[in-house]
């Protein structure tokens, strides 16, 4: 697909597009790239939609901003339904970082879908600070530190995130992409940025005050929730109650054989799901 660009929020982003119709935005996470949603943008486009996958604030081609906080995030989403001519049909699909604006934009989709990170009020269940998550989420506390870039540049690294987040998966593709979007040292400290935001060793801007609220109240309309029964980066035992942070007519479903990827890993499967709850 073409990577074309457009001007929303502040920020140039690059996106890709398939087929016309109401908007359906879809948002990926990390460490990933626009390209991810390669096998869901044809069966939307077939569907009647104007699928259409951004590359993140920081994620090559899109430009590098300041600040990439959660508030931040939401309130591209809201620049991009707006600047897409997105309507009261519009959709949106988020996959890991890419969930957190899905949680603060519910309000402007007919539907929504969340896929392997669950509403921030999930944290205050206190279940992600069981040793063995902990030990799984190392990445973010890494992260927080002066060794982040050095050692997220390591040959391996993202490699083996791969690997222990969607076990068995081959990420050759996803890899080379991710190379693409994170290879300029500049780009990757762009996405390392997201997780010293989210735990306040980058200070709020204080430009996004009310993108944030909206993020940490969580989504106020129905959401599709899937998580990978073999997700090596969140436990999929650790979300089994995800459905009581979601809104009433939410559904939140657990994908069998797949880890943390699970719409590259079984994608006629995690498509299926998301056109039937779509409609």
């Amino acid at each position: 697909m073409e990577i074309r660009t457009i001007h929303a929020n502040g920020v140039e982003f690059a996106y890709l597009a398939l087929g016309d119709g109401p908007l359906a935005l879809c948002l990926h996470g990390f460490p990933d790239t626009a390209h991810t949603w390669r096998h869901l943008m044809p069966a939307l486009a077939e569907r009647g939609y104007r699928a259409v996958a951004p590359f993140m604030r920081g994620y090559a081609p899109t430009e590098i901003p300041d600040s990439f906080e959660v508030g931040a995030l939401v309130a591209d989403v809201n620049a991009l339904h707006e600047e897409l001519g997105g309507d009261e049909n519009a959709v949106v699909i988020g996959h890991d970082w890419g969930t957190y604006p899905v949680y603060g934009t519910t309000e402007r989709f007919r539907r929504s879908v969340a896929m392997s990170v669950p509403p921030n009020k999930w944290l205050g269940r206190g279940r992600f600070l069981s040793y063995d998550q902990l030990k799984r989420s190392f990445y973010i506390f890494l992260f927080q530190t002066p060794l982040a870039e050095s050692a997220a540049a390591a040959p391996d690294f993202l490699e083996r995130l791969w690997q222990d987040w969607s076990p068995g998966y081959d990420a050759t593709e996803e890899l080379a992409f991710l190379k693409q979007s994170l290879g300029n040292p500049a780009n990757l400290a762009a996405a390392i940025g997201y997780y010293k935001s989210i735990l306040g060793t980058t200070p709020p801007s204080g430009r996004f005050t009310a993108e944030q609220a909206a993020a940490s109240e969580g989504p106020v309309r129905p959401v599709l929730y899937l998580h990978g029964a073999q997700d090596g980066c969140l436990s999929a035992d650790l979300v089994t109650d995800v459905a009581e942070l979601l809104p009433e007519g939410s559904r939140a479903e657990i994908v069998e054989g797949a880890g943390h990827f699970l719409h590259l890993e079984r994608p006629q499967e995690v498509n299926a799901r998301i056109l039937d709850w779509l409609g």
